[in-house]
């Protein structure tokens, strides 16, 4: 695995997500972790600085400009 994911031009091309349901039946998305593609393309090397919740599902998301313009 390599180490020069914290690079500008190696900025995270998704984000990972834990998914759970609220109390009301609704979905509570909590940012994890990012995730950068292998070179090759047949896989994704991730970053998490969260594990998810027991029974949560894990979502992986292209990676969007956040508010005020940071990724």
């Amino acid at each position: 695995m390599s180490n020069d994911t914290n690079t500008p031009k190696n900025r995270p091309t998704h984000r990972v997500y834990s998914v759970t349901p609220d109390s009301e039946g609704n979905s509570k998305w909590t940012e994890i972790g990012a995730a950068w593609p292998h070179k090759d393309g047949q896989g994704f090397n991730l970053k998490l600085t969260a594990l998810p919740a027991a029974g949560a599902g894990m979502v992986l998301r292209i990676a969007t400009a956040k508010k005020g313009g940071a990724r």
